[in-house]
């Protein structure tokens, strides 16, 4: 029963993959893109670091039409929580730019009340509130996130994902990939 289960969501997961990301994003035609709402949270390293690893990257709202997308998502999956966006000064202290290296500036959204305001000298990352209003947080805490790749022509390997770095290993007719990155310090086989 369990591999019979198994096979059925692979084959429905192939089923939507030629042409497509990944069968746990769903596309949107206005922002032209992939997004896979995380409702556990994680700190904007791991949130980061997690998209990535999926060849998505942590969303920013850089045009309308993706903080549209991205407001649809938080209303629908956790209307009262601040989720991480890609946006960050984690490189140099106030100089905010999202990981696909947009400036904040150029970036039409506006602050929450009393935001900006870096309290304790310790608020590096951005959130993105309902209302589709910013603010800036602690790294370090926890909170949701959304990941997004943008519409592009994605190949599909021999293992059936978007990811290269899985290798179909002849001998026992399975897919693996050796993560090279750590989260939370631990390495893993997944296959």
């Amino acid at each position: 029963m369990k591999s019979s289960l198994k096979y059925f969501v692979l084959i429905y997961c192939l089923k939507f993959i030629e042409g497509s990301f990944r069968c746990d994003y769903q596309y949107s035609p206005k922002a032209q893109g992939w997004f896979k709402p995380v409702v556990i949270p994680a700190s904007w390293f791991d949130a980061r670091l997690r998209c990535s690893l999926e060849g998505a990257v942590l969303a920013s709202p850089t045009t309308p039409e993706i903080l549209t997308e991205m407001r649809n998502i938080m209303n629908h999956s956790y209307p009262e929580y601040e989720i991480f966006t890609g946006i960050h000064a984690t490189v140099s202290q106030g100089d905010y730019y999202s990981v696909e290296g947009t400036p904040l500036s150029t970036i039409a959204v506006g602050w929450a009340e009393n935001e900006p305001d870096n309290k304790n000298n310790i608020e590096s990352c951005i959130t993105l509130n309902g209302n589709g209003e910013l603010a800036d947080r602690p790294c370090e805490v926890t909170r949701p996130y959304i990941c997004y790749r943008h519409e592009s022509h994605v190949e599909v390997t021999e293992c059936g994902t978007v990811d290269p770095e899985y290798y179909l290993d002849k001998r026992t007719n399975k897919c693996y990939k050796l993560h090279t990155t750590g989260i939370g310090g631990q390495f893993m086989v997944i296959h």
